[in-house]
């Protein structure tokens, strides 16, 4: 019965959590650089936590219908969209 309740209603949120992190992370640096950093470097940080945190949606919602591959793939690649941005917008935070 732990199994079970665990696995169908635990282990959703888990998964999500991974990604809904990063999502966190990429809003405090925003938070932190604030108003003094160029636009684009705004903008490169604001895309990145869109796509984790639409990555951590998709995955919840994967986790919980496994049948659904387009879910999968639609994660996978707003997970390494968001990735692309983070390396962008870390070269952005070196340059300024």
């Amino acid at each position: 019965m732990t199994e079970e309740f665990e696995e169908r209603l635990i282990k959703p949120i888990v998964n999500a959590s991974y990604p809904g992190t990063l999502a966190t992370l990429s809003l405090a640096v925003l938070e932190i650089v604030g108003r003094e950093a160029p636009m684009i470097l705004r903008f490169l940080l604001s895309l990145n936590a869109v796509m984790f945190v639409s990555c951590a949606f998709l995955i919840f919602f994967y986790t919980i219908y496994p049948k659904k591959r387009t879910l999968w793939n639609i994660s996978a690649l707003t997970f390494i969209a968001g990735l692309t941005s983070s390396l962008l917008a870390v070269f952005g935070l070196i340059v300024t």
